[in-house]
């Protein structure tokens, strides 16, 4: 544009276009804003992949029909992004390698595909997308343009060139497939809604989404699966996009209450000036029997935690509410597991008559122990640098190591229930010693209530 490329020094610049505005470049935000670009432009097509740090590819198979053709989304498309005052050219071809050629190298907008030889012709082989050393050397044999290299045998080519240089060919002609690396994954469970007028208000943000989720639901309930992760997309009209995600403890397609957990996190939602289009997807889902609907109308699960447990996941953060569940094992550290609230249980069970404390430490702490005899419960101890007189010791509890799991488990522990003069309650162990002449060690490992 105006004879300006990337790396020209900027006095030249300035004598090219003596009115050019400059700026710091900043490589990490241009990174940023394109991945926002990119997340907008799901309203065109789910299969959207960056290209290097100033290009987007779109797959638009089977998605230029929803709005009236490929000239019609073109426009749309290159409409939309000036109105955001966002610089770009733009072209749809059969293959990504002609769609990039004729975008950054050519002028037309929609490659049709019987002329698509004869426009890619005249471009120069840069548009190929070669390394520079290539394109100098074909430049230096008088390779210039496309149109050069296509009546030539392939052999000579890849002997002189190597197999880059036809495979560039065959991708740009559509011999040879171009796997594109997807931002986002194309989601089968996916509703858009497009607005007439872009949307602000808050009111009218809920009744859309309620409306996607309907669908959503709609969708899950034919396939007989349900949402396990929801993500809202917002796109606006200054080519910002916002995602908005929920998850739920089981799969859910409940419209009503999947809408009530975006309920919850749309304040942080900033329309702008305005909201041009919404998609929900359902990026996780599981299998799920058709509900149970009684007589009047009410479904099978109204009465369990899972409601209750999403909107505490949902506000608190998904590893704030969990559950507690045995584990086959006599060392205090490992007979516990943290698993999610709602997770199927296990066949162990708590085990009876032992009391254990209310808070465990993650890991066992030294402490200086005094005991009157090696087998007696400490009459004091320090546990960071604080005295603490015992009044009150239960115990010994005798908890053997679990030997296969190594050298690191051979100490036995005797484990004593201490209380001191201020009625603070610890659960302190001896680690037994295995070998004449070695040191008994005391541990505080958990506080009772």
């Amino acid at each position: 544009m105006e004879g300006l490329q990337p790396g020209h020094p900027l006095a030249d610049a300035r004598a090219l276009v003596p009115g050019l505005r400059t700026a710091p470049a900043d490589p990490n935000g241009q990174r940023a804003a394109l991945a926002t670009l990119a997340d907008w432009c799901v309203r065109y097509t789910p299969s959207v992949t960056l290209d290097g740090d100033d290009g987007l590819l779109l797959d638009v198979t089977g998605c230029a029909h929803l709005f009236g053709g490929e000239d019609a989304l073109l426009a749309d498309l290159a409409r939309r992004l000036s109105r955001a005052l966002i610089a770009a050219k733009a072209s749809i071809a059969d293959t990504p390698a002609a769609a990039w050629a004729i975008a950054r190298f050519g002028n037309a907008s929609v490659v049709p595909p019987e002329g698509a030889k004869a426009m890619l012709a005249p471009l120069p082989t840069a548009a190929l997308r070669l390394p520079a050393a290539t394109v100098e050397q074909l430049h230096r044999l008088g390779l210039r343009r496309i149109g050069d290299l296509l009546p030539l045998p392939r052999a000579p080519l890849v002997a002189r060139f190597g197999e880059t240089l036809t495979l560039r060919l065959d991708q740009l002609l559509g011999r040879a497939e171009e796997p594109l690396a997807l931002r986002r994954p194309v989601i089968p469970w996916r509703t858009r809604l497009a607005f007439a007028e872009p949307i602000a208000r808050r009111e009218d943000i809920d009744a859309a989404v309620r409306r996607l989720l309907d669908d959503l639901s709609e969708m899950l309930e034919k396939a007989h699966r349900g949402a396990r992760a929801v993500e809202l997309l917002c796109c606006r009209v200054d080519g910002a996009a916002q995602i908005v995600a929920i998850g739920t403890a089981q799969p859910s397609r409940d419209a009503g209450h999947l809408a009530r957990l975006f309920a919850e996190k749309l304040d942080a939602v900033d329309p702008g000036f305005g909201i041009e289009a919404m998609i929900v997807e359902a990026i996780g889902t599981d299998a799920m029997a058709p509900d149970q609907i009684g007589f009047a109308g009410e479904t099978g699960d109204r009465g369990t935690l899972a409601p209750l447990i999403d909107r505490l996941r949902n506000r608190l953060g998904e590893r704030s509410v969990f559950r507690v569940t045995p584990v086959a094992s006599h060392i205090p550290e490992r007979a516990i597991a943290i698993v999610p609230a709602l997770s199927p249980s296990r066949e162990e069970s708590w085990p009876d008559g032992v009391a254990r404390p209310v808070r465990l430490l993650p890991c066992p702490e030294p402490i200086d122990a005094t005991a009157a005899v090696p087998d007696a419960p400490p009459s004091d101890f320090c546990w960071r640098s604080i005295d603490h007189r015992v009044v009150k010791a239960e115990g010994p509890e005798r908890i053997a190591p679990e030997w296969w799991r190594g050298p690191d488990n051979a100490h036995t522990r005797d484990y004593y229930r201490l209380e001191d003069e201020s009625g603070r309650r610890f659960w302190v162990y001896r680690a037994i010693p295995n070998t004449a002449g070695e040191p008994t060690r005391w541990y505080v490992h958990g506080l009772f209530a």
